[in-house]
């Protein structure tokens, strides 16, 4: 009777060299090139068609891929096998560790096979009729791997070297790496190398042995994640503490390159490990001209080209030996003999965080919790607060730079005291969020600058000054000023020795100069002439809990409280869930379209302040003001064709600036995670969709560090520069989404 062998298939690789395609949700194992069945399942059709003998199948695949693995096996009889789980990768030694332990516990001293998932191969007769020829040296206590006879200088693939040939079974000399091109050919003039396959026939009782003398440290882990492990209908479950403990290796390096004795098959099948898109080229259906063409593609005049669209129509015309793959967030073009090397995109790719590596587009795909804290992270920290730390700071004159040309230059602007604040700010926040950069020198600097120049009389600030610092507006504004304090009370909790005492003379400003005498509220500028706006007092209240949160004083929340009372009183509208933007002196709204506008940005920035404040009071109703605004912005203030926040929008919800500014989309993630857990449903999905947006439409077409402020209804650029008081609210909403994803995803 033919003995039996338990096959394993490992379906843990991200496959990374077929980017864009193949992604760490959707790796290339379920893509389907041929048109018959995704790699995986033909994998599996392979296996259960041996010919003669028992042989129950396995897979091993990640834990996220469970539904999709489940999809696949759905049809195919596995005789007795089932899938094993891995709650995290943990490299090929791992795998086929698991591999020997099931195989033990369960068939006892039985032949094992273990076998990529992602590999083209010819037939399952012929590949069936190598593993045989393997057999008996395998049941000999062997290590048996296959072999392929090269027929070209392949740089992709590992090779094998052979001492020599008995009854169809080679004596391995050594395993080798992936060689250059001059290795690679002198191998092909040797005639005694040969592609590693990556599949592995053995005794459990050999591989066990293996491990025992090569990797103790993994055998025993893994043992211990296996004993660990529960079983249900749908497969093996191991627990991630455990598994994560495995040291993560290959095969290769952990037994294969250090056992002894090991045999080779030379493989009777044709066999392709379809690891670039130059593999996919040589296999695929080619027209005349030798071109594969996947989708929506119209190529005209082009040779030995692999071209696939999986989105929008894709164009090409006179192109020879060209790679070219489009998908709906991402387009690689290389000449198809670098096309393998797409890995140092994905590498330079993962490095900054970009998600593109991790996430397939779709549009009714949950990106998981915390997924974009390693581009947050890379973005602020390595691109943003390093430029504007440098090139956005006037050496010269003192201050920063109101703004930057998309090349990175200052431009000659006025300086606002607001930007001066909120760049003072920004490097402060950037401090206490563990930025080692000069966050000191940057903060007394701006603080500096803005007290040797632009103090009033009165023991105000200005509104605007020159380049060299010369006052160019005098006017004591309320917005100005609220922004000033924002600045103080951060820069008071890293250490500013200038902070607390700036911040006393401007409250005394404040009371003295900006208060309306009949208390309420705050006039726009201390001449007291002029409509009333809500924005400086939604900025004051930002401003006063800032410096609750930087003393405890309960001083600063009783200033809260009466901006809070005006919010009750006067600016928010419960008919329409709206907040209203101008005022006359009575707190009328403004006639005409003003007393309509409203703006959803705001709307954003009220819900997270109305929030902070709840908490710090216990005005626990103020939560469901916070929830109406974040309603009301999300349903009228949204342009559908981007997803992002109109300018601005009438209470009865039609637009009235079409314009998205990165600003509003920046307030749209704070608010939301304001909300998040305060009673209301779960929203750390629309906290992942809001950061998307931002990236998609306002980071990632800039230059690094950089940003698009103004877009139009179609999506189109409208920015001539980049502003630097947008620096203030990207940090502000960023560093709290790291805040608030500490712990989650990676």
């Amino acid at each position: 009777m033919t003995e039996r062998i338990v096959s394993f298939v490992m379906s843990g690789g991200v496959g990374s060299r077929l980017w864009p395609l193949s992604r760490e949700d959707n790796p290339k194992q379920f893509h389907d090139f041929s048109g018959d069945g995704s790699m995986l399942v033909k994998t599996l059709r392979r296996l259960t068609a041996r010919p003669d003998g028992e042989t129950p199948v396995f897979l091993i695949a990640s834990e996220r891929h469970a539904d999709r693995v489940h999809a696949d096996l759905a049809g195919i009889d596995l005789s007795g096998g089932g899938p094993l789980f891995e709650p995290t990768g943990r490299n090929t030694a791992a795998a086929v560790a698991l591999a020997t332990l099931r195989t033990l516990s369960e068939f006892g001293d039985s032949l094992v096979l273990v076998v990529p998932s992602d590999h083209e191969i010819a037939t399952a007769r012929q590949f069936w009729q190598s593993v045989e020829n393997g057999a008996a040296a395998a049941r000999a206590g062997r290590l048996v791997v296959f072999g392929i006879k090269p027929g070209h200088p392949e740089t992709g693939y590992g090779y094998i070297e052979i001492a020599g040939e008995k009854d169809g079974i080679c004596d391995v000399s050594r395993f080798v790496e992936k060689p250059d091109l001059a290795t690679a050919q002198n191998y092909l003039a040797a005639g005694n190398f040969y592609w590693n396959t990556g599949i592995f026939l053995f005794r459990a009782s050999a591989m066990r042995d293996a491990f025992t003398a090569f990797a103790p440290e993994i055998w025993k882990a893994t043992e211990i994640a296996y004993q660990a492990a529960t079983s249900d209908l749908s497969g093996l479950y191991m627990p991630l503490e455990l598994y994560a403990a495995i040291p993560s290796t290959s095969i290769d390096y952990a037994i294969m390159e250090r056992a002894s004795h090991i045999a080779m098959v030379p493989a009777g099948f044709r066999w392709n490990d379809l690891g670039s898109w130059q593999s996919l080229l040589d296999v695929g259906p080619s027209d005349n001209d030798g071109n594969v063409i996947v989708g929506d593609v119209v190529a005209i005049d082009c040779e030995n080209s692999y071209i696939r669209s999986d989105s929008r129509l894709l164009s090409a015309i006179g192109l020879k030996d060209v790679a070219i793959v489009s998908t709906a967030d991402a387009t690689f073009v290389a000449p198809v003999s670098r096309s393998q090397n797409v890995k140092k995109i994905v590498e330079q790719l993962e490095k900054s965080g970009r998600l593109e590596t991790r996430f397939t587009p779709a549009g009714d795909r949950v990106i998981e919790s915390g997924a974009w804290r390693r581009r947050v992270h890379h973005w602020l920290f390595e691109e943003t607060v390093p430029l504007w730390s440098t090139v956005g700071v006037d050496e010269r004159h003192g201050g920063f730079h109101e703004a930057l040309g998309f090349d990175a230059t200052p431009l000659k602007k006025p300086k606002r005291m607001r930007t001066m604040a909120r760049q003072v700010y920004a490097f402060a926040v950037a401090k206490a969020r563990g930025w080692d950069g000069p966050a000191d020198r940057l903060v007394g600097h701006g603080l500096e600058f803005m007290a040797r120049n632009g103090r009033t009389d009165n023991g105000g600030w200005v509104r605007t000054l020159n380049v060299d610092g010369t006052v160019a507006d005098a006017a004591e504004d309320a917005y100005d000023h609220s922004c000033v304090l924002l600045a103080l009370a951060h820069a008071h909790m890293v250490g500013s020795p200038d902070a607390l005492r700036l911040a006393e003379e401007t409250f005394a400003f404040l009371d003295a100069h900006l208060e309306d005498h009949r208390m309420t509220g705050f006039l726009e500028t201390s001449s007291g002439v002029g409509e009333r706006r809500s924005n400086p007092h939604m900025h004051l209240l930002e401003a006063f809990l800032a410096w609750h949160q930087a003393t405890g004083e309960l001083a600063y929340l009783r200033r809260a409280a009466r901006i809070v009372d005006l919010f009750r009183s006067h600016f928010f509208d419960p008919e329409s869930w709206t907040l209203g933007e101008y005022f006359d002196a009575e707190w009328r709204p403004a006639e005409g379209e003003k007393g309509a506008w409203t703006e959803p940005g705001h709307h954003f920035e009220w819900a997270s302040l109305l929030v902070d404040f709840a908490g710090r009071s216990g005005q626990s109703d103020l939560t469901g003001f916070a929830r109406k605004l974040y309603a009301s912005a999300i349903a009228n203030g949204l342009n559908r064709a981007t997803g992002l926040a109109y300018g601005a929008v009438s209470r009865q919800g039609l637009p009235l600036d079409l314009v998205s500014r990165s600003w509003p989309q920046a307030e749209a993630i704070k608010a939301a995670i304001a909300l998040d857990g305060s009673g209301g449903p779960d929203l750390k999905p629309e906290i992942e969709a809001r950061v998307g947006r931002l990236f998609r439409w306002h980071i990632n077409p800039a230059p690094l560090g950089l940003w698009i402020d103004r877009i139009d209804e179609r999506g189109r650029s409208l920015a001539t520069d980049v502003p630097a008081s947008i620096f203030y609210h990207l940090v502000c909403a960023l560093t709290q989404y790291l805040d608030s994803t500490v712990g989650e995803s990676r």
